[in-house]
């Protein structure tokens, strides 16, 4: 058997042991199958004579493979089955008769046999035998692991089955030889521990069995070249001859499937089709072939399913005009894309990023590029949709479709494929037309002027060759110039040897008429090589000319065509033979010539043969000697393909930790398990850098995973792109990752920048430093490029000087430069400035290079723009919109803006040489023939010039200065449309930029992307921004830059010197450290005493400092106290001790919204039981009429306004006025209070207001004539409970996306809640309740590895099932199955109720509230999760979606949902980074309160009914009113907030009134509504 051994080494030898062992091999490998010596093996012709053992030609050579491949295919543990008994003996088993009913399964019957036969154990085969018979059948696999031994003995026996009738016969004789032949060859060569028979796979197609096993040599790093493969040594060019594979026979019960058959929907797609091809029919139950470039399959698809109004989009390249709308994406069902862009959209979190979720189907063509640097996006994609299926619980199928691989089984497993049922494996006996394969290597050095030569000899010498046969031959090579010169060369060649008759085609019948088209032809060169026999095909030729070249040689009117690939990937025109001359390609990606692509040469290759009218084609590649070995492995799949992730796994690493799928060093070594890498390092550790043996220790290879996710986390670590925390293995996204991973950005480029990227940059800069970016080191500088470099360079505005500073760019001037272009750098500098200043090219690779400087150097320039952003850098960030846009629009900042419309060149040239100085805006103030006269050409060209100045986006910006606080300003800004919307030009949307930056123009303080759409006017929007130390500075600037208009600017200055800032806060009330009072001493009334037992039985310590001032003293008093530090305690003690006093007392409590009332009257009436008191709950229109007894009534303030406004003079005996909630004070409160302070002024009533920790709560008290003794007013800090809280901040803008992302943090905060605990997540609206619910649900199965989701472990099934019986809404029953609730006022209120008593049971652990309902949740949690602070609001209907943010009353609302009597709570807060400072800065230190009353029409509202009603108002009468309102004391602390300039505070409130009367009189003309429902004062809870 050593022959065999030597025959494989020389099958995989090298050219110069070949002739050294080839007669051995041959000599040996006759004895071996008893053919005579003088038999000849590697040619067939040998065969004619020698008929030997009575077999024929072709059963010989069946008989010569069989042996080798039962070699392999054969083992000895062929037939494990027990021996101890006879197979009569064996009692027959019903596994197999229920086995043979299934339909399928005939094919499978040889791997179950093997399988059962095997020496494994039955919990180890289970599994496997599963996956063959189906899981729908386990009860089968089951039985048959029962009787295993008896199974496989049948199914031996089966298989054996044969008649015995002709024993002598010559056909018995021959098997019972070959079948002797078979069982020596399944002998081992050496004694050793048996080995398992080989897995027999079901659809692996070949002509050889040895493919089933996927064997390797001897040495374990390459596959056997097939058997008659010959090596030929000549003085020019040595050649592998690689012979047709035998084709194999279909199977018996193999037919071609009628397209009749397909399914109906199948069956529609395939018009003017009988039948599929042998392939397609045996893949078709499983999957459909595709197999095309994106626009091919694009128009392929499309024309087949538009039947069905399936759409199919192209979505290739970054560039903005190949993306996808939000509407094209709703309409698209197919997507046919690359992998990088696919990898670039999965990365995104909204817009196109968001197809991920709905993707059911992922078809990866050319998977064999996982051997290529390519194959790292391959990884990427499949490792993410994996773990996407996994995380989603959601369906996508995989199915990869790729050329002949040598080592499938690996990439099926990387594919998560089915052996059995998923996977196909089809050999190059497949193929319609046998091919024979020539593998040329051209001698002499690369690139050396003899190795040119040679090839040219040889090209011709094949050629030649081919075309005397009477073959046509296509000549492939790499650009379009060399067409034409090949063909030439071939032609003068063919002359020289006195061959070209052999070329000629002038006796062919059409000859005349294709010489008399051609004739029509204004192409020479196609001409003249006519004559000859000789074509041209390329992408830059006509269309006409190309479809008559295909016409000709279809006609077999030209012998040899010489064409570039893209006849190859284009067009079906296939030829007996097609030879690759060369294989050198111009790679623009890399700047270099780079070796041509296997998948192109295979492409080339499958244009050989004709289907139908040849039986077999040759393919031809000619490369370079050093080249040879290269080709020959990869096109014959002689080396197993391996994986190139390690080359991309930081920056694959960064982007999944950018999309939240890896948080930790834990999910990294997960993700890792996903990749064609672990499967490689599994089967091939050696190459990877692990030992051997280390398989044996660690299988899955743990370590080495942890060993690659710490070191690439490290890397991104270092560059800044995540925090990296060791001891917990934790990730954090920083924006620098976030940017990078979004834009595709390397890790490198991102070193680069943080070292050169500075806060003020010129364009000259900024050019320089993108040039520096590690995405254009392939980019080489040419000897031949020099010159035409350095004429670009003499024309170009900004300088490129390496090793200094360069100069900012100015209008029209030159750069001084000096000396030649050097480096990549500079070549990139110079063809990007020449670009966008419209220069021309001449060299084919300077053309190449340009285009890939342009089309990565805007990608990359949106990623600085976006990093510079982030570091609220403002000057560099208007330089680099600017360079954006000059790269997308190929115009300089300089240049003339209206130069992006089009129009006329002689209109541009008018503006440039009679209005160059006139801006856009003044242009657009002319009329039409004004500007014909400006600009020297007639009123029509005036009109086009006039309709492009006024479709330029231009706006209007107003703003207000409202100080906030001491150190705090409010800018509300106006950004009105000041252009004509043209869809035709603006598209769907205009964005922009508006930002506040300070005096310097450094720094951006505050900043926002808006966007502007066709119905949109006006955008408001508000910057809050810090005043250190009170001080304003000098000023500040609002700057409008537009996204995509060159040169659509504006900026607005705001001085701030003038500017009064409130004084800073000294109503501050310090905690004193008490001794906490017990309720039994303070409290003596015992009525009262009983309504607080079982509540409270000592006050905490602000209620212990409070306690005497509110209730023991008859002064106005003002509580502003932290969230649950028991202001509602206080506020019932005071109200039942003062409606005790006496027998008739009563008391007014002003509630600011409907739902807060009704809790207060639910708690009230729960605590009046013990003391007789009367609570009612105001609805009718004598709220103010004194009642009889003891009575409190609660109230909104709506209606209590509407009772003053009737009837305010029937106030009488009003003991206290309990305002509750002041921070929630918004006009109609405010109007009403003052009109009953207004109303009660000479009466003993007392006023006690309480609010959450205010800012400043001083006016607040003046304005409820609140003593300084009485006053008192802590910080948030100051709360007796713990409370932890934690912001964390988000830059994905307001999508799915961002809650998909803030899913895990999510999930992360509510495991921080005990056993038996629970949580709260507010999220903005009640649609996205049950999508964020189910995020968390997906999150906590990941994780936490349960289907029970968040539902105690001790909640019984049955006891859930009572409460799930009882909700009226099925679409809950499977959130609360698993601990999660949903609660708002959409829900009927049955169900609210039940998801509160489940809530209050521990049953439902997490509830799901909207943000409108946080204000009508009566409940409390351990943790509260507030995951988003924005919110879409629409003003009217038809109007705008504006997205606003939550209010800090919202905010400071859901966080006292957190604040528990007992225990810990915890408050996370998930927000934009832009508000997360002023959320935190209020959140802590207390809320800011100004009046609102000039905000809104509702005090002249007022003012016109009582006029109305009463008679006409003065000025007086509505001044009297104003000085009893929260607004007469803040005009007087901040004037600034109100727009008052006069430091007399009666002249600003004279100036105010004037204000209201004159807005009062305007409405009085118009229907005034009811008293009791005035403008503004709809409760919305």
């Amino acid at each position: 058997m050593a022959t065999i051994t030597s025959h494989l080494e020389f099958l995989i030898g090298s050219s110069q042991d070949a002739s050294d062992n080839d007669k051995h091999v041959l000599e040996d490998w006759k004895l071996y199958v008893g053919i005579p010596t003088d038999v000849g093996l590697i040619n067939k012709s040998h065969y004619d004579d020698h008929n030997y053992m009575g077999l024929d030609d072709t059963e010989a050579l069946d008989q010569q493979s069989s042996i080798l491949e039962n070699y392999r295919s054969s083992g000895p543990n062929e037939g494990n089955v027990s021996h101890s008994q006879s197979p009569e003996s064996i009692s027959p088993s019903s596994c197999v008769p229920r086995l043979l009913q299934k339909s399928d399964v005939q094919p499978l019957l040889g791997s179950i046999r093997a399988i059962l036969s095997s020496n494994r154990g039955d919990d180890v085969i289970s599994g496997e035998l599963a996956e063959i018979i189906g899981f729908d059948d386990i009860d089968l696999v089951m039985d048959i692991l029962k009787d295993r031994n008896i199974v496989a003995q049948e199914l031996k026996s089966l298989s054996n089955e044969e008649s015995t009738a002709h024993h002598l016969s010559q056909e018995e004789a021959r098997r019972r030889m070959e079948k002797q032949f078979k069982e020596n060859a399944a002998r081992p060569l050496f004694s050793a521990t048996a080995q398992e028979a080989p897995e027999i796979l079901p659809h692996v197609y070949s002509s050889t069995q040895i493919s089933q096993g996927n064997v390797l040599s001897q040495f374990g790093s390459r596959y056997m070249l097939p058997i008659g493969t010959v090596r030929n040594l000549h003085e020019e060019y040595e050649e592998v001859i690689i012979p047709p594979a035998k084709t194999v026979p279909p199977k018996a019960s193999g037919r071609l499937l009628p397209v009749s058959e397909l399914d109906p929907l199948a069956r529609e797609c395939f018009p003017g089709y009988k039948s599929l091809n042998r392939i397609q029919s045996i893949v078709y139950p499983t999957a459909a072939p595709m197999k095309a470039l994106a626009s091919e399959i694009v128009r392929k698809l499309g024309k087949r399913l538009s039947w069905l109004n399936i759409e199919v989009r192209e979505l290739t390249g970054d560039a903005r005009d190949m993306q996808m709308t939000k509407a094209e994406i709703a309409q698209t069902q197919i997507i046919v894309t690359t992998p990088e862009k696919w990898d670039v959209v999965t990365r995104k979190p909204t817009g196109e990023g968001e197809l991920a979720s709905s993707l059911k189907l992922l078809i990866i063509d050319e998977v064999h590029l996982l051997n290529e640097e390519r194959g790292a996006v391959i990884e990427t994609i499949v490792a993410r949709t994996l773990r996407q299926v996994e995380s989603s619980q959601s369906m996508i199928r995989i199915v990869g479709l790729s050329a002949t691989l040598p080592n499938y089984k690996d990439v099926a497993e990387f594919l998560c494929v089915s052996k059995y049922k998923g996977l196909f494996y089809f050999d190059s006996s497949f193929r319609p037309v046998p091919l024979e394969q020539h593998f040329i290597g051209i001698k002499g050095k690369a690139g050396s002027p003899q190795s040119k030569k040679n090839l040219d000899s040889v090209t011709f010498l094949k050629v030649s060759e081919l075309v005397a046969q009477g073959h046509q031959v296509m000549v492939f090579v790499h650009a379009r110039k060399e067409t034409v010169k090949t063909a030439l060369a071939l032609q003068e060649a063919a002359l020289a040897e006195g061959s070209n008759d052999d070329f000629s085609c002038e006796d062919h019948p059409q000859y005349a008429f294709f010489r008399k088209s051609i004739g029509e032809s204004r192409n020479k060169e196609m001409k003249q090589l006519f004559d000859n026999g000789f074509g041209i095909h390329h992408a830059g030729m006509l269309r006409s000319d190309r479809n008559m070249m295909e016409k000709m040689f279809e006609a077999r009117a030209i012998k040899v065509l010489c064409c570039t690939a893209t006849l190859a990937w284009g067009v079906n025109l296939p030829a007996h033979a097609v030879v690759i001359k060369g294989t050198q390609v111009y790679d623009s990606s890399k700047g270099a010539f780079v070796d041509l692509s296997v998948l192109d040469v295979l492409q080339v290759f499958g244009r050989a043969g004709r289907p139908g009218l040849e039986s077999s084609g040759e393919g031809y590649i000619c490369t370079t000697e050093d080249k040879l070995a290269h080709y020959l492995d990869a096109v014959t799949s002689q080396i197993p393909i391996e994986s190139q992730f390690q080359g991309g796994l930081v920056d694959s690493l960064n982007a999944e930790i950018s999309l939240g799928t890896v948080a930790n060093v834990r999910d990294a070594v997960r993700w890792l398990g996903y990749t064609y890498l672990f499967v490689r390092m599994q089967k091939n550790p050696f190459l990877y850098g692990i030992a051997r043996d280390a398989n044996g220790d660690d299988p899955q290879l743990g370590s080495k995973r942890h060993e690659l996710a710490t070191f690439a986390a490290q890397k991104l670590a270092d560059a800044g792109m995540i925090t990296f925390t060791r001891t917990t293995g934790t990730f954090t996204i920083t924006d620098l990752g976030r940017i990078a991973a979004k834009y595709y950005i390397r890790h490198a480029s991102i070193v680069i920048f943080n070292r050169e990227f500075r806060q003020k940059m010129t364009e000259a800069d900024v050019l320089g430093m993108l040039s520096m970016s590690t995405e254009f080191d392939q980019v080489q500088v040419r000897e031949s490029e020099i010159k035409e470099l350095e004429l670009l360079l003499e024309r170009i505005p900004c300088d490129v000087k390496a090793g200094t500073g360069p100069r900012e760019a100015k209008p029209g001037q030159t750069a001084t430069n000096e000396g030649r272009v050097t480096t990549s750098q500079e070549k990139v500098n110079i063809l990007l400035q020449g670009a966008i200043s419209r220069e021309t090219v001449q060299d084919f690779a300077l053309v190449s290079d340009m285009a890939y400087a342009m089309q990565n150097g805007g990608r990359i320039v949106r990623a600085l723009l976006e990093i510079a952003v982030s570091r609220k850098w403002a000057t560099v960030s208007a330089v680099l919109m600017g360079i954006s846009k000059a790269i997308e629009k190929r115009l300089w900042p300089f240049d003339q803006p209206l130069k992006q419309f089009d129009l006329r060149a002689d209109i541009f040239y008018g503006l440039e040489q009679w209005a160059d100085e006139w801006s856009v805006a003044q242009l657009a103030s002319l009329s039409a023939a004004d500007l014909g006269k400006l600009v020297h050409l007639n009123e029509l060209h005036g009109q086009a010039l006039l309709n492009a100045a006024k479709q330029f986006p231009a706006v209007s910006i107003t703003y207000d200065l409202r100080p906030l606080g001491s150190d705090v300003l409010k800018i509300c800004t106006r950004v009105e449309r000041a252009f004509i919307w043209s869809t035709k030009t603006h598209g769907s949307a205009e964005p922009f930029w508006l930002w506040v930056e300070d005096s310097d123009g450094l720094l951006a303080l505050q900043l926002a992307h808006l966007i502007f759409r066709q119905t949109t006017a006006v955008l408001n929007i508000d910057f809050v921004i810090s005043i250190p130390n009170g001080i304003p500075p000098a000023s500040v600037t609002i700057r409008y830059v537009s996204d995509r208009w060159m040169g659509a600017e504006d900026e607005i200055f705001i001085p701030l010197e003038s500017l009064v800032m409130p004084a800073p806060s000294t109503s501050i009330t310090p905690l004193l450290d008490l001794p906490l009072l017990p309720t039994s001493t303070v409290v003596k009334d015992p009525a009262v005493m009983r309504s607080l037992t079982g509540r409270i039985d000592h006050f905490n310590a602000i209620q212990t400092q409070t306690y005497w001032s509110l209730v023991n003293t008859r002064g106005n008093a003002l509580l502003c106290a932290p969230v649950g530090s028991g202001k509602s305690t206080l506020a019932q003690i005071l109200i039942w001790i003062t409606t005790l006093r006496s027998s008739d007392s009563w008391v007014i409590i002003v509630m600011p919204k409907r739902s807060l009332a009704m809790e207060a009257v639910s708690e009230l009436r729960a605590a009046s039981r013990n003391t007789g008191i009367t609570v009612e709950y105001a609805t009718g229109p004598d709220n103010l009429k004194r009642p009889e007894g003891r009575v409190v009534r609660v109230l909104t303030a709506p209606q209590l306004l509407g009772s003053m406004s009737k009837n305010a003079s029937l106030i009488d005996g009003l003991d206290l006025i309990v305002c509750e909630n002041l921070e929630l004070l918004d006009p109609v409160y405010e109007l009403s209070i003052a009109l009953l302070r207004h109303a009660t002024q000479s009466s003993p009533t007392r006023f006690v207001g309480f609010s959450d920790s205010l800012n400043d709560a001083s006016d607040v008290a003046e304005w409820l004539d609140v003593g300084s003794s009485e006053l008192h007013s802590f910080r948030p800090r100051d709360r007796d409970q713990s409370l932890v809280f934690s912001t964390s901040t988000f830059t994905i803008p307001q999508s799915g996306a961002l809650f998909k992302a803030m899913a895990k943090p999510a999930h992360a905060a509510i495991q921080v809640t005990p056993p038996g605990g629970s949580a709260i997540v507010f999220v903005p609206s009640r649609g996205q309740c049950k999508p964020i619910a189910l995020d968390l649900l997906t999150q906590c199965a990941l994780e936490m590895e349960t289907e029970r989701g968040y539902l105690s472990t001790d909640t019984a099934p049955e006891y859930l099932e009572d409460y799930l019986a009882r909700l009226q809404d099925s679409s809950l029953i499977d959130f609360v199955a698993k601990g999660v609730g949903i609660f708002h006022e959409g829900i009927q209120r049955p169900d609210r109720n039940l998801m509160l008593e489940l809530y209050a049971e521990g049953i439902v652990r997490v509830l799901i509230v909207p943000r409108d309902s946080c204000w009508t949740l009566p409940v409390r949690a351990t943790v509260v999760v507030v995951m988003g602070t924005q919110y879409f609001h629409v003003e009217a209907e038809g109007s705008d979606r504006q997205l606003r943010d939550y209010s800090l009353t919202e905010l400071v609302r859901m966080q006292s949902r957190a604040v528990r009597h007992i225990g810990t709570g915890y408050f996370y807060l998930f927000c934009q980074a832009e508000t997360k400072d002023t959320f935190t800065r209020f959140l802590n230190e207390g809320l800011p309160i100004e009046s609102q009353l000039l905000e809104t029409d509702d005090f002249a509202r007022w003012v016109a009914m009582q006029s109305k009603s009463r008679g006409a108002l003065k000025e007086q009468d509505v001044l009297d009113v104003l000085s009893f309102t929260f607004l007469a004391r803040r005009v007087v602390s901040n004037p600034a907030y109100y727009d008052c300039t006069s430091i007399s505070r009666d002249e600003n409130m004279s100036r105010i009134a004037d204000k209201i009367l004159s807005k009062a009189s305007e409405l009085m003309s118009n229907t005034v509504p009811a008293p009791h429902t005035p403008r503004g004062t709809k409760d919305l809870t």
